[in-house]
C-alpha cells in the first residue's frame, strides 16, 4: 500500500528573537493510506508543528513533505491552500465554530471556496452530518450544542468536501471521558467505513 504521508529528513525551527528554536530534527515519517495514527508525547515535542507540516497549514525549514502523492513544501501559499482544500480536513481540539452560524451554515463553510451549486453544497452538508449521527440539530447554533455536539460538527466540517486526509489536533482534549470515547470511537469508525 502507498504512504499518504511521506516526510523525509524535515526540520522545522522557529525563530524567537535572537534564538533558533529546532523542534523537528531531521524527522523521516511513512504513514500508509488507511492508517489510523495518534502522535503520543510530552507539551512542547513538536506534536502540532507536525500535524500542521502534514497538514499544509506550515511550512518546513528543511527536508520533504509530501502528501497525497504531492510535495507540497514546495508550493506557493496559493497552491497550498488550494491542495489543502482539496485534500485535508481539519479538527481541532475546540472546535473553532462561528457561534452566529447554525451546525449546517458551520459545515458549509469549507464548501463556499468550491463552485459547488447551492443545492450539491446542501446534499453535501446533510450528508455530513448523517455520517457523524447530527441530522436532527442542523438548525442547532454552537451554543445550543454540547461539547460533543459540538466536536461532531467540527468533524461533520472536516469531513464535508471528502478530503484525502483527515488531521485531528487533540480532538478529545477538551469532552469529558465518556464524550472523548465517543468521539474517538467515531473516528475510527469513519477511518474503518470511510478510508
Amino acid at each position: 500500500m502507498a504512504a499518504i504521508v511521506s516526510l523525509r529528513n524535515v526540520v522545522k525551527r522557529y525563530t524567537r528573537g535572537k534564538h533558533s528554536v529546532e523542534v523537528l530534527h531531521g524527522l523521516n515519517l511513512d504513514i500508509e493510506t488507511g492508517d489510523f495514527v495518534a502522535l503520543m508525547g510530552p507539551s512542547g515535542s513538536g506534536k502540532t508543528t507536525l500535524l500542521n507540516l502534514i497538514g499544509g497549514l506550515d511550512t518546513a525549514s528543511g527536508g520533504e513533505v509530501s502528501v497525497a502523492g504531492e510535495r507540497i513544501d514546495s508550493l506557493s501559499g496559493g497552491q497550498l491552500a488550494k491542495w489543502r482544500a482539496r485534500h485535508v480536513g481539519f479538527v481541532f481540539q475546540f472546535y473553532n465554530l462561528l457561534p452566529q452560524l447554525s451546525a449546517e451554515r458551520n459545515v458549509e463553510l469549507p464548501l463556499l471556496l468550491t463552485s459547488l451549486s447551492a443545492a450539491q453544497r446542501k446534499k453535501n452538508v446533510q450528508t455530513a452530518l448523517a455520517i457523524v449521527g447530527l441530522s436532527d440539530r442542523a438548525k442547532h447554533k454552537p451554543t445550543e450544542l454540547s461539547g460533543g455536539q459540538a466536536q461532531r460538527v467540527a468533524i461533520a466540517r472536516a469531513l464535508v468536501s471528502d478530503p484525502t486526509l483527515l488531521v485531528c489536533d487533540e480532538p478529545t482534549g477538551d469532552l469529558d471521558r465518556a464524550t472523548a470515547d465517543e468521539i474517538l470511537g467515531l473516528l475510527q469508525s469513519l477511518n474503518r467505513e470511510q478510508g
